[in-house]
């Protein structure tokens, strides 16, 4: 049961990164897309407050969750943002810096630090980033810089960032509040934060946006759906304290990435990018069994 958890977040995640892509190919406002994204999600968790056990819920389970679905609403607008600059197959293989990340916040905040083992595996995932672009016409050294210099990567490692930070109060609501309970307030908590934003920054464009979406209203049903799925299976896995388990599986999340860049969007050098992966798995491992 935990294996099909596990395996129903990670296709649950790549399907709704090529919806988002999809998205902003067709022109439509990165703040619309979450927005329209957390409406079908307030859709589908409405019915289901009847199923969440108000007396199991903890106090602090209010706080817990407003401050998760603020950073992580953030992190999503980041991600459709570097979607929209990047191509799939470079952003899948991103993800294997959210251990490093949460290896330099846990150094930071709770002075915990790496040991040889987690600092090698910190070293071939920078390594396995040189394989992400083809060889530069100057210094070989230069395609990490080109990798980092990107607006999309940037993007992508500022969403990292606040899921990151995310995670702590997000795995607190579920102790506190249950699976369900967690998923379902993260998803209507998130509705009026992204319509505030969609608002200040982008609220001019509201008639060209819905003109766009009305022809893709399916496909934003099936966003929502997978986000959901998305959401709800992260949650079963925190309540089931599968964390480091489920860390390692997530990075299979890229290689699927890799190939869904390939066959849907016809994204170049497959064959650099899935040894990218292989590379940077190795590094996450290292890190996660230190």
């Amino acid at each position: 049961m935990e294996l099909l958890i596990v395996l129903g977040r990670v296709f649950s995640s790549a399907a709704a990164n090529v919806f988002q892509k999809q998205f902003t190919h067709k022109g439509l406002h990165s703040l619309f897309i979450v927005m329209l994204s957390y409406l079908v999600l307030a859709c589908i968790s409405l019915p289901l407050l009847i199923l969440v056990e108000y007396n199991a819920i903890d106090h602090s389970f209010w706080i817990n969750i407003l401050l998760a679905a603020l950073l992580d609403m953030a992190g999503t607008l980041f991600l459709v943002l570097s979607l929209s600059k990047t191509d799939l197959s470079v952003f899948g293989p991103l993800n294997a810096y959210k251990v490093v990340i949460s290896m330099i916040l846990a150094l930071i905040f709770l002075g915990e630090v790496p040991s040889f083992q987690g600092l090698s595996g910190v070293i071939i995932i920078l390594l396995g980033s040189f394989l992400l672009f083809p060889p530069a016409t100057t210094a070989s050294a230069n395609r990490l810089s080109q990798l980092f210099m990107q607006r999309g990567v940037q993007y992508r490692f500022l969403s990292i960032l606040l899921f990151s930070i995310g995670t702590l109060p997000l795995k607190n609501a579920v102790l506190s509040g249950g699976a369900l309970a967690t998923t379902v307030y993260w998803c209507l908590f998130g509705l009026p934060l992204s319509i505030g934003l969609y608002y200040w920054f982008g609220g001019k464009r509201w008639q060209m946006d819905w003109q766009a979406a009305r022809e893709h209203r399916s496909h934003f049903l099936w966003l929502g759906g997978f986000i959901f799925l998305m959401q709800y299976t992260t949650m079963l896995i925190f309540s089931q304290l599968l964390v480091a388990y489920s860390l390692a599986l997530f990075q299979l999340s890229m290689v699927l990435q890799v190939f869904l860049g390939y066959r849907i969007f016809h994204e170049k050098h497959i064959i650099r990018r899935l040894a990218a992966c292989v590379v940077m798995i190795a590094g996450c491992l290292l890190v996660l069994t230190t």
